[in-house]
């Protein structure tokens, strides 16, 4: 028999250097202008095709600043947002229909089986360990109605590579060896000036994430390669502009988005389970 957590066991500190990359509140504006708007489309694309009708319970794990909650809540679920930075709670729990508390992924303080929807577009990230991969996805599984549908975003293995060769970045001998090292093992290590990429991180192969959800006693049964080959074309901005193009550009990648050669193509995926 399962216990209910809803008091919470004592959450995990988030890793300082991740605290200060998020408190620059850079991320909310990055998804919702220029070429960012991509991954933004492209999960509310896949997304409105996996979630059950609303109104479900979604419980919005390391949601952020509520960018996708806020779409989320408009279309008219019932959304509760976890986070651990406090400037992203304060911006979420700004948004109508939103309620936003602090929180870590690997702790939950949400009752066992008592939301629809667990969703995980960002603390997957930010676990180098696998251990607490697998424990923040456990989690999800707890608090997931049986049944329920459990979903998480990674960044793939060679989206650091692929990203700054097309900016010309890989190109830089400062920036090279960041790059080169997060491909080797999936690690991005910051390395604590301006010439940083990223703060830490954990790149993975996309074949990998289907054993962290079964090690968490979930069943995956999907994988979405978001932006596919079109965010390496140069900058999309124009064309995201553009309601027609941008329509095509989606449909596009609605083709080939589960072919499993392309998915590491994608900076990110999505990975869909369900408990059992």
């Amino acid at each position: 028999m399962e216990t209910d957590h809803a008091a919470g066991a004592a959450a995990p500190a988030l890793a300082e250097e991740i605290a200060e990359y998020y408190e620059r509140d850079q991320e909310d504006g990055r998804l919702r202008s220029g070429a960012g708007r991509l991954e933004l489309w492209r999960t509310q694309d896949v997304l409105r095709r996996l979630l059950p009708p609303a109104p479900a319970r979604v419980l919005d794990v390391g949601g952020g600043s509520g960018v996708h909650a806020q779409w989320l809540a408009a279309d008219g679920h019932a959304v509760e947002l976890v986070d651990p930075v406090p400037l992203h709670v304060a911006h979420a729990a700004r948004l109508p229909g939103v309620s936003a508390r602090v929180g870590d992924a690997r702790a939950l303080a949400v009752p066992d089986a008592s939301v629809d929807v667990v969703l995980l577009l960002g603390p997957l990230y930010h676990l180098p360990e696998r251990e607490d991969r697998v424990r923040a996805l456990a989690e999800a599984r707890r608090v997931v109605r049986p049944g329920g549908l459990v979903v998480a975003a990674t960044i793939n293995r060679y989206a650091a590579l692929h990203d700054n060769l097309s900016t010309g970045l890989y190109f830089d001998p400062e920036h090279r060896p960041q790059i080169e090292a997060a491909v080797g093992d999936g690690r991005m290590r910051p390395t604590g000036g301006p010439k940083s990429l990223f703060t830490t991180a954990y790149f993975h192969e996309p074949a990998d994430v289907p054993a962290e959800f079964a090690d968490a006693g979930l069943t995956p049964h999907g994988q979405y390669g978001l932006e596919g080959a079109a965010w390496l074309m140069g900058d999309l901005s124009d064309r995201l502009d553009d309601p027609a193009r941008r329509d095509l550009i989606l449909r596009a990648l609605r083709q080939t988005e589960s072919e499993p050669s392309l998915l590491g193509i994608s900076g990110h995926l999505l990975t869909a389970g369900n408990r059992a």
